[in-house]
């Protein structure tokens, strides 16, 4: 199957985007649409960003009213570009400066006019350095006029980078924090943050404004690069001196040249979708069921047909008719009549108790709900949700399956096999009751003088057959105990088996499908989440790249340690 991404992104990304798009391919019938939808906006912006140019990287200039960010934003290309001036808002659309040709379909992406996009001066070796470079200056972020903060917000979902312009009165706005740098925490690492206007402040005074802005930065999970390590770039300059400004377009034309913005602007993204997806598919430990789950769902449906009460009926039917084919004749006449008293007593039979224990149905429902419990514990909302489903549905008519499967085996207590040596222990039976009526008759007929007189003979004969009957009947009954054990436990075991067959069919078999496709989904969240550090999608500390130090008062060390990855 061809994967839906490639073009100029790299391997581990395809791979990402690649997983991303079967996560959404496999949730859509599991979790809900709008958990999706951020998922599905990434997945919509790779694919309209890799049609696109990968030559150029477009990097917003963003900030609040009067940081002075359309200065700087002039002060970068060298010409005045963007109108600046204390009117606020200044700038009221989105302005487009490209250092080279080939980025208008960029720039319709962004919805950004002709009559706005400019050309900076021609010549220079900063011209060179940002080749390929696409500047944008945003209206103000904390514009009276709503339109503009709509601007904003869609043109920053669709850049590259962003240079965030703040200065020392408004570094610490709230709505500056908590609408944006917060929720674009996982963006560091194509996020500038410039201290603008230093020129107002002394040296002293601008270290403790930095420092603060630090502070900040690091409670948003903002982080920031020192070290070579990968963050975001804090810069302080005066875009209306120019100090500053030399080291900023270093840095930009580093970022730029590197041209790798797209791609980490796009896992940041895929960071930001997968941590929102995250409660939809991390469980709280292992799923699943386990043996000993399925053996108790067998037992319980075991006991909703009677297995064991039909295995424990057969063995008792097979043990009585083997004591009564074996028994003496005497005794089975007396037990005739027993039963026929019974059976013709006119006494009414006591009521039977109040039946406490459950129905059949009643056991097959609470082995299901049972079941369900345990293969959705721990799994996230919406899978476990979908196992219960799945186990509901095949509830439905089991019960009657389970009678028409107990129906189909028959009661194996209607006909008992009879074993090979009945015939023998019925015939010795028969000598035994014979000896009986000879001995009698041979007593009888001496009595009265038919034969010669000899008790002994007759008594000892008479005996043989009284004694003899009984010592038969219970060494059948002795020999009768294993086959008929036996017997009975064939008959609850295949009771047992067809119920665990039904009961797999309708119920595990589904209940396992959906186990196996949170598995599956659960491998695709892996692959998105990636090998990136997991405080990348939940917000990582903050790191600093640079102070505001040296006699130059350039803050920080260069990002290029941050991009040699």
């Amino acid at each position: 199957m061809p994967t839906p991404f490639g073009g100029h992104y790299g391997r581990p990304l395809r791979n990402r985007l690649d997983a991303l798009h079967e996560l959404v391919g496999l949730s859509r019938a599991r979790v809900e649409s709008d958990a999706l939808a951020e998922a599905g906006r990434v997945l919509d912006e790779a694919a309209a960003r890799q049609r696109l140019s990968s030559r150029h990287t477009v990097i917003a200039v963003a900030g609040p009213t009067g940081s002075g960010k359309s200065t700087l934003f002039n002060a970068l290309a060298g010409v005045s570009v963007s109108e600046t001036g204390l009117r606020r808002p200044t700038t009221a659309a989105p302005i487009a400066l490209s250092w080279s040709e080939g980025a208008a379909g960029l720039l319709d992406r962004l919805a950004i006019p002709n009559r706005l996009r400019r050309r900076p001066l021609a010549g220079g070796t900063g011209d060179t350095e940002l080749q390929g470079l696409v500047l944008v200056d945003l209206p103000d972020h904390d514009s009276a006029v709503t339109a503009h903060r709509d601007q904003v917000d869609r043109v920053l979902g669709l850049v590259d980078g962003v240079i965030w312009v703040v200065d020392p009165e408004k570094y610490a706005d709230a709505a500056l924090h908590e609408r944006y740098l917060r929720p674009l925490a996982g963006h560091a690492e194509v996020t500038f943050v410039v201290l603008n206007q230093i020129d107002r402040l002394g040296t002293d005074a601008a270290d403790l404004v930095l420092d603060d802005l630090r502070r900040l930065l690091d409670e948003d999970g903002v982080a920031l690069g020192e070290h070579g390590e990968p963050g975001a770039t804090v810069l302080a300059l005066s875009a209306l001196t120019g100090e500053g400004v030399p080291e900023l377009r270093e840095l930009v034309a580093r970022f730029v040249q590197e041209r790798t913005a797209p791609e980490r602007r796009l896992s940041a993204d895929i960071d930001a979708a997968a941590a929102k997806l995250r409660h939809a598919y991390v469980a709280e430990g292992r799923a699943g069921l386990d043996e000993r789950s399925r053996d108790a769902f067998t037992d319980r449906l075991a006991a909703a047909v009677g297995a064991q009460a039909a295995g424990e009926a057969a063995e008792r039917v097979w043990r009585r008719g083997a004591i009564r084919a074996c028994g003496t004749p005497w005794l089975r006449l007396y037990r005739w009549y027993e039963r026929k008293r019974a059976h013709g007593s006119a006494e009414p039979h006591p009521a039977p108790p109040a039946e406490e224990e459950l129905t059949a149905r009643q056991r097959v429902e609470q082995a299901v709900r049972i079941v369900a419990d345990d293969a959705s514990r721990g799994l996230p909302a919406p899978w476990a949700q979908a196992v219960r489903e799945a186990a509901t549905r095949g509830a439905d008519g089991l019960p009657e399956a389970l009678d028409e499967l107990a129906v189909s085996l028959g009661d194996p207590a209607a006909r008992p096999p009879r074993p090979a040596w009945w015939p023998a222990a019925v015939l010795a039976q028969v000598v035994m009751t014979l000896l009986q009526i000879f001995g009698a008759l041979w007593l009888v007929g001496q009595i009265i003088g038919v034969l010669e007189p000899g008790l002994l003979p007759p008594v000892l004969v008479m005996l043989a057959g009284i004694v003899g009957g009984p010592l038969v009947e219970w060494a059948c009954e002795g020999a009768v105990k294993g086959p008929a054990r036996r017997y009975g436990q064939e008959a609850e075991r295949r009771l047992r088996e067809a119920a665990a067959a039904c009961g797999r069919a309708r119920v595990l078999d589904p209940v396992a499908a959906e186990l196996v496709r949170y598995r599956e989904v659960r491998e695709q969240y892996a692959t998105v989440v990636g090998s990136r550090p997991s405080a990348r999608v939940l917000g990582a500390s903050a790191r600093v790249v640079g102070g505001y130090r040296s006699g130059t008062r350039r803050l920080g060390a260069t990002r290029a340690g941050a991009r040699a990855r």
